[in-house]
């Protein structure tokens, strides 16, 4: 497919059809930059590549700043390059600054339809239904043909951890490339992964309760006992056992109150409340 199909100069004018209403159909990635903004004319044969790549999966709406002045005000694009990728009329996606092709690629993945979706969807209502080991099949047939889709293979790894195989969870993680790896989503995973480790399988919250009430200095029930509550759904519990063994055992595992408590924010997000309100306790308890 010609790439040009796939690229087009947006103004103010033209921005509704060409980015809302086109968006409804398939993802528009907006480049927002201008003739005098060295990083974006680095990136935009890189972007040129991916389109051609992705063959009508993506297309580009280029906005020359200088030129639309009054667009990129209304759009409230402060530095350059910035992209945006609309999906269903919305911003799903925002990027600030130049990127590299490995990490553009992963943002595009997140949003853009690949033939094992419907496969996705078919596994995660199986392992809901309790049939683990034919969702388990299907995703690892599916991973064996696409091993270059992160979502799948997230969702693979998740999965995994869910019906108890861990070391099948940690290679397909190590697997990924290191860019993804340290992408929020991967992380996430791992800080599940990681958990479980640490919980293990016959984890009793009563039973690692007791301990510590016969016991406050017995730090392995306290961070066993974290963990176990971290997967169960209890978080701020959680939270707070990893933070008494901040304050009250920092030789325990090498820190492992402090890297428990980093884990779990990879876990909630960046923008979960909670996970504000803990970090701002743990910088306090450290500094």
């Amino acid at each position: 497919m010609n790439e040009l199909a796939n690229i087009s100069e947006v103004g103010i004018e033209s921005f509704q059809a060409q980015v809302i209403e086109r968006s409804r159909q398939v993802p528009v990635l907006v480049d927002y930059w201008a003739d005098w903004c060295g990083p974006c004319q680095m990136q935009m044969p890189l972007l040129h590549k991916l389109v051609e790549e992705y063959a009508g999966k993506f297309v580009i709406a280029k906005i020359n700043t200088d030129q639309e002045r009054q667009l990129a005000q209304q759009h409230n694009i402060r530095s350059l390059p910035t992209m945006r990728i609309y999906k269903g009329g919305e911003i799903v996606e925002e990027i600030a600054g130049a990127q590299t092709e490995s990490a553009l690629r992963i943002l595009l993945d997140r949003h853009i339809e690949r033939t094992s979706d419907p496969v996705r969807s078919e596994a995660r209502q199986l392992f809901s239904a309790g049939q683990t080991q034919q969702a388990l099949a299907l995703l690892a047939q599916t991973h064996a043909s696409e091993p270059d889709n992160h979502q799948l293979t997230l969702d693979y790894a998740s999965m995994s951890i869910r019906a108890g195989q861990l070391d099948q969870a940690e290679a397909l993680l190590d697997a990924m490339p290191y860019e993804v790896r340290n992408e929020s989503d991967a992380l996430g995973v791992r800080a599940v992964l990681d958990f479980s480790r640490v919980a293990g399988t016959d984890a009793d919250i009563a039973e690692l309760q007791a301990r510590i009430v016969s016991d406050p200095s017995d730090s392995a029930a306290r961070y066993r006992l974290g963990a176990a509550l971290l997967l169960s759904g209890s978080t701020q519990a959680a939270l707070d056992e990893f933070l008494y063994l901040l304050q009250h055992d920092r030789g325990f595992h090498d820190d492992a109150g402090r890297k428990a408590l980093l884990a779990s924010f990879d876990l909630l997000g960046k923008d979960n409340e909670l996970a504000g309100i803990y970090r701002r306790r743990m910088f306090t308890a450290l500094y």
